[in-house]
């Protein structure tokens, strides 16, 4: 079996940020999205050939392999800044070396048999990537809220948002085939063996009790809005109804519901705000 290796997210510490970023920060960072999109656009095609080229070589081609490394990077630097856990404007650089999030992935060897059955495989890790992003946005305005007021990201909540997205990075990481660990560790990394020093914030990332209870509401908004997609129609002209069992919804999605569904995918993810 391959030696895994779990994806890691270096990011600093919660500190002050300056407001006015902060007040304009989707916005500052619709040129961004915009790149992010299009390289999700140009790694489809790179996924489809990594998976052959993994299924008969037991790992991704090395140019493969190098792309897609460095989208998850970029898409995850976007991320964190979009998700108020650093004020630093993310560089339109492919490897910047000074920016303080970073992402380190050890693509390697490959179960042929774990790669073959791969969208099979994700689908637990996708309903949960799935919920506490969803469940993340759905507070979003909120954490933006908070942070305005105060200049900063509480501890807590800072914690839990890390822990959303790093689990989304590593999410990302095993369907595009750069890692062969399953993603975990979504509740912080206690219980693991105790490391010389602390290389970041989140590694290790410690969650205090009310991160960890952030992350469990997260789950919960993220259910109830997966829920409420299911059973209840929103039209224009009548407002919200029932949805009767088995029938289709046919009204236009909601920036909401775009998000969320974006947020699943880690493919079109710099398609939002």
């Amino acid at each position: 079996m391959p030696l895994e290796f779990l994806p890691e997210l270096d990011v600093p510490e919660a500190a002050q940020q300056r407001r006015w970023t902060i007040l304009l920060r989707w916005l500052l960072l619709i040129p961004q999205f915009i790149v992010v999109w299009v390289l999700s656009v140009l790694a489809i095609p790179a996924v489809i050939v990594g998976w052959f080229g993994a299924l008969f070589m037991g790992r991704l081609p090395e140019p493969i392999e190098e792309y897609l490394s460095g989208f998850v990077a970029w898409d995850t630097r976007v991320r964190a800044s979009a998700m108020l856990l650093v004020d630093d404007y993310p560089p339109f650089a492919w490897r910047p070396e000074d920016y303080p999030v970073r992402v380190e992935l050890r693509p390697g060897e490959l179960n042929r048999l774990a790669v073959f059955f791969r969208l099979i495989l994700m689908i637990p890790a996708a309903i949960v990537q799935g919920l506490v992003v969803t469940g993340w946005y759905a507070v979003s305005f909120i954490v933006w809220l908070i942070a305005l007021i105060l200049g900063r990201m509480p501890d807590p909540l800072f914690g839990a948002t890390a822990a959303t997205l790093r689990y989304a990075m590593r999410f990302s990481a095993y369907v595009l085939m750069l890692t062969s660990a399953y993603p975990k560790r979504l509740f912080g990394d206690d219980g693991l063996p105790p490391v010389a020093a602390a290389r970041s914030a989140t590694r290790p990332l410690i969650l205090s009790g009310g991160g960890k209870a952030l992350v469990v509401v997260f789950l919960v908004l993220g259910l109830i809005g997966g829920i409420s997609r299911t059973f209840v129609d929103y039209d224009d002209d009548n407002g919200y109804s029932l949805r009767p069992p088995g029938r289709t919804s046919t009204a236009a999605a909601s920036p909401r519901q775009t998000v969320a569904a974006t947020a699943a995918n880690p493919l079109t993810a710099g398609s939002r705000p």
